[in-house]
């Protein structure tokens, strides 16, 4: 029997593999899935920019690859997963707030203490995706790269400023909720409007289920 193929599915932390990883081996299941986790953003990460950040995603095919002794035609896929985390509003809806001692987001604005440090970070973040975008293949594997608007929590639990305890625990009640569920779970994917996601809430990985664009919004209204 041939060796399954490598769908490598690239996400920024434990609550998303908590969620996503086990629905995705389901759905994948001629193929054999590894989520890895970036601990942290790829696309704002210090001293990435968009004339590296493609070989900073490529670092993590060939270190995975290097360490489990596969070539580049065991890989299936690339799948990037990423939180678009404002990084497309406009400057005017940051605002600062003295007593956000973190980032706080809502379908308005977003508030934290240094409003030019976000308005930075958002800048490499929208240089960075649009980059990513563009890009076709990395490392010789087909490549595409899928968002969460405005993060994990925000598109599959509809909250915002989740606690890591709350992370954890939502991520574990929704792998739970779907894993029985597929077609519910590709519902919830494809059409969310017919869930419960609301304006301003964003969720595209669609690609999987056959179309082939990404589109980045978070508050359309603004």
């Amino acid at each position: 029997m041939a060796r399954k193929k490598i769908v490598f599915v690239i996400v920024e932390g434990p609550s998303d593999e908590e969620a996503l990883g086990a629905l995705l081996i389901r759905i994948f299941e001629k193929e054999s899935v590894y989520v890895h986790v970036n601990h942290g953003d790829i696309t704002s990460k210090s001293r990435v920019n968009p004339s590296n950040i493609v070989n900073q995603v490529g670092n993590c095919i060939r270190e995975y690859e290097k360490k489990n002794h596969f070539k580049r035609s065991d890989f299936k896929e690339i799948i990037h997963i990423i939180d678009t985390d404002g990084a497309f509003v406009k400057d005017s809806v940051i605002k600062e707030d003295q007593q956000a001692k973190k980032t706080i987001y809502s379908p308005s604005e977003i508030r934290t203490m240094n409003p030019h440090d976000i308005i930075d970070r958002n800048k490499q973040k929208r240089e960075n995706i649009l980059r990513l975008i563009m890009k076709d293949e990395i490392c010789n594997i087909p490549y595409s790269i899928y968002y969460m608007s405005c993060n994990l929590d925000h598109a599959l639990y509809n909250k915002l400023n989740s606690s890591d305890d709350e992370k954890e625990e939502d991520s574990y009640q929704f792998a739970k909720k779907y894993s029985k569920n597929i077609p519910a779970f590709i519902k919830f994917i494809k059409f969310p409007t017919e869930t419960h996601v609301p304006l301003g809430r964003g969720i595209n990985i669609s690609k999987i289920y056959g179309i082939i664009y990404i589109q980045e919004i978070l508050f359309p209204s603004l």
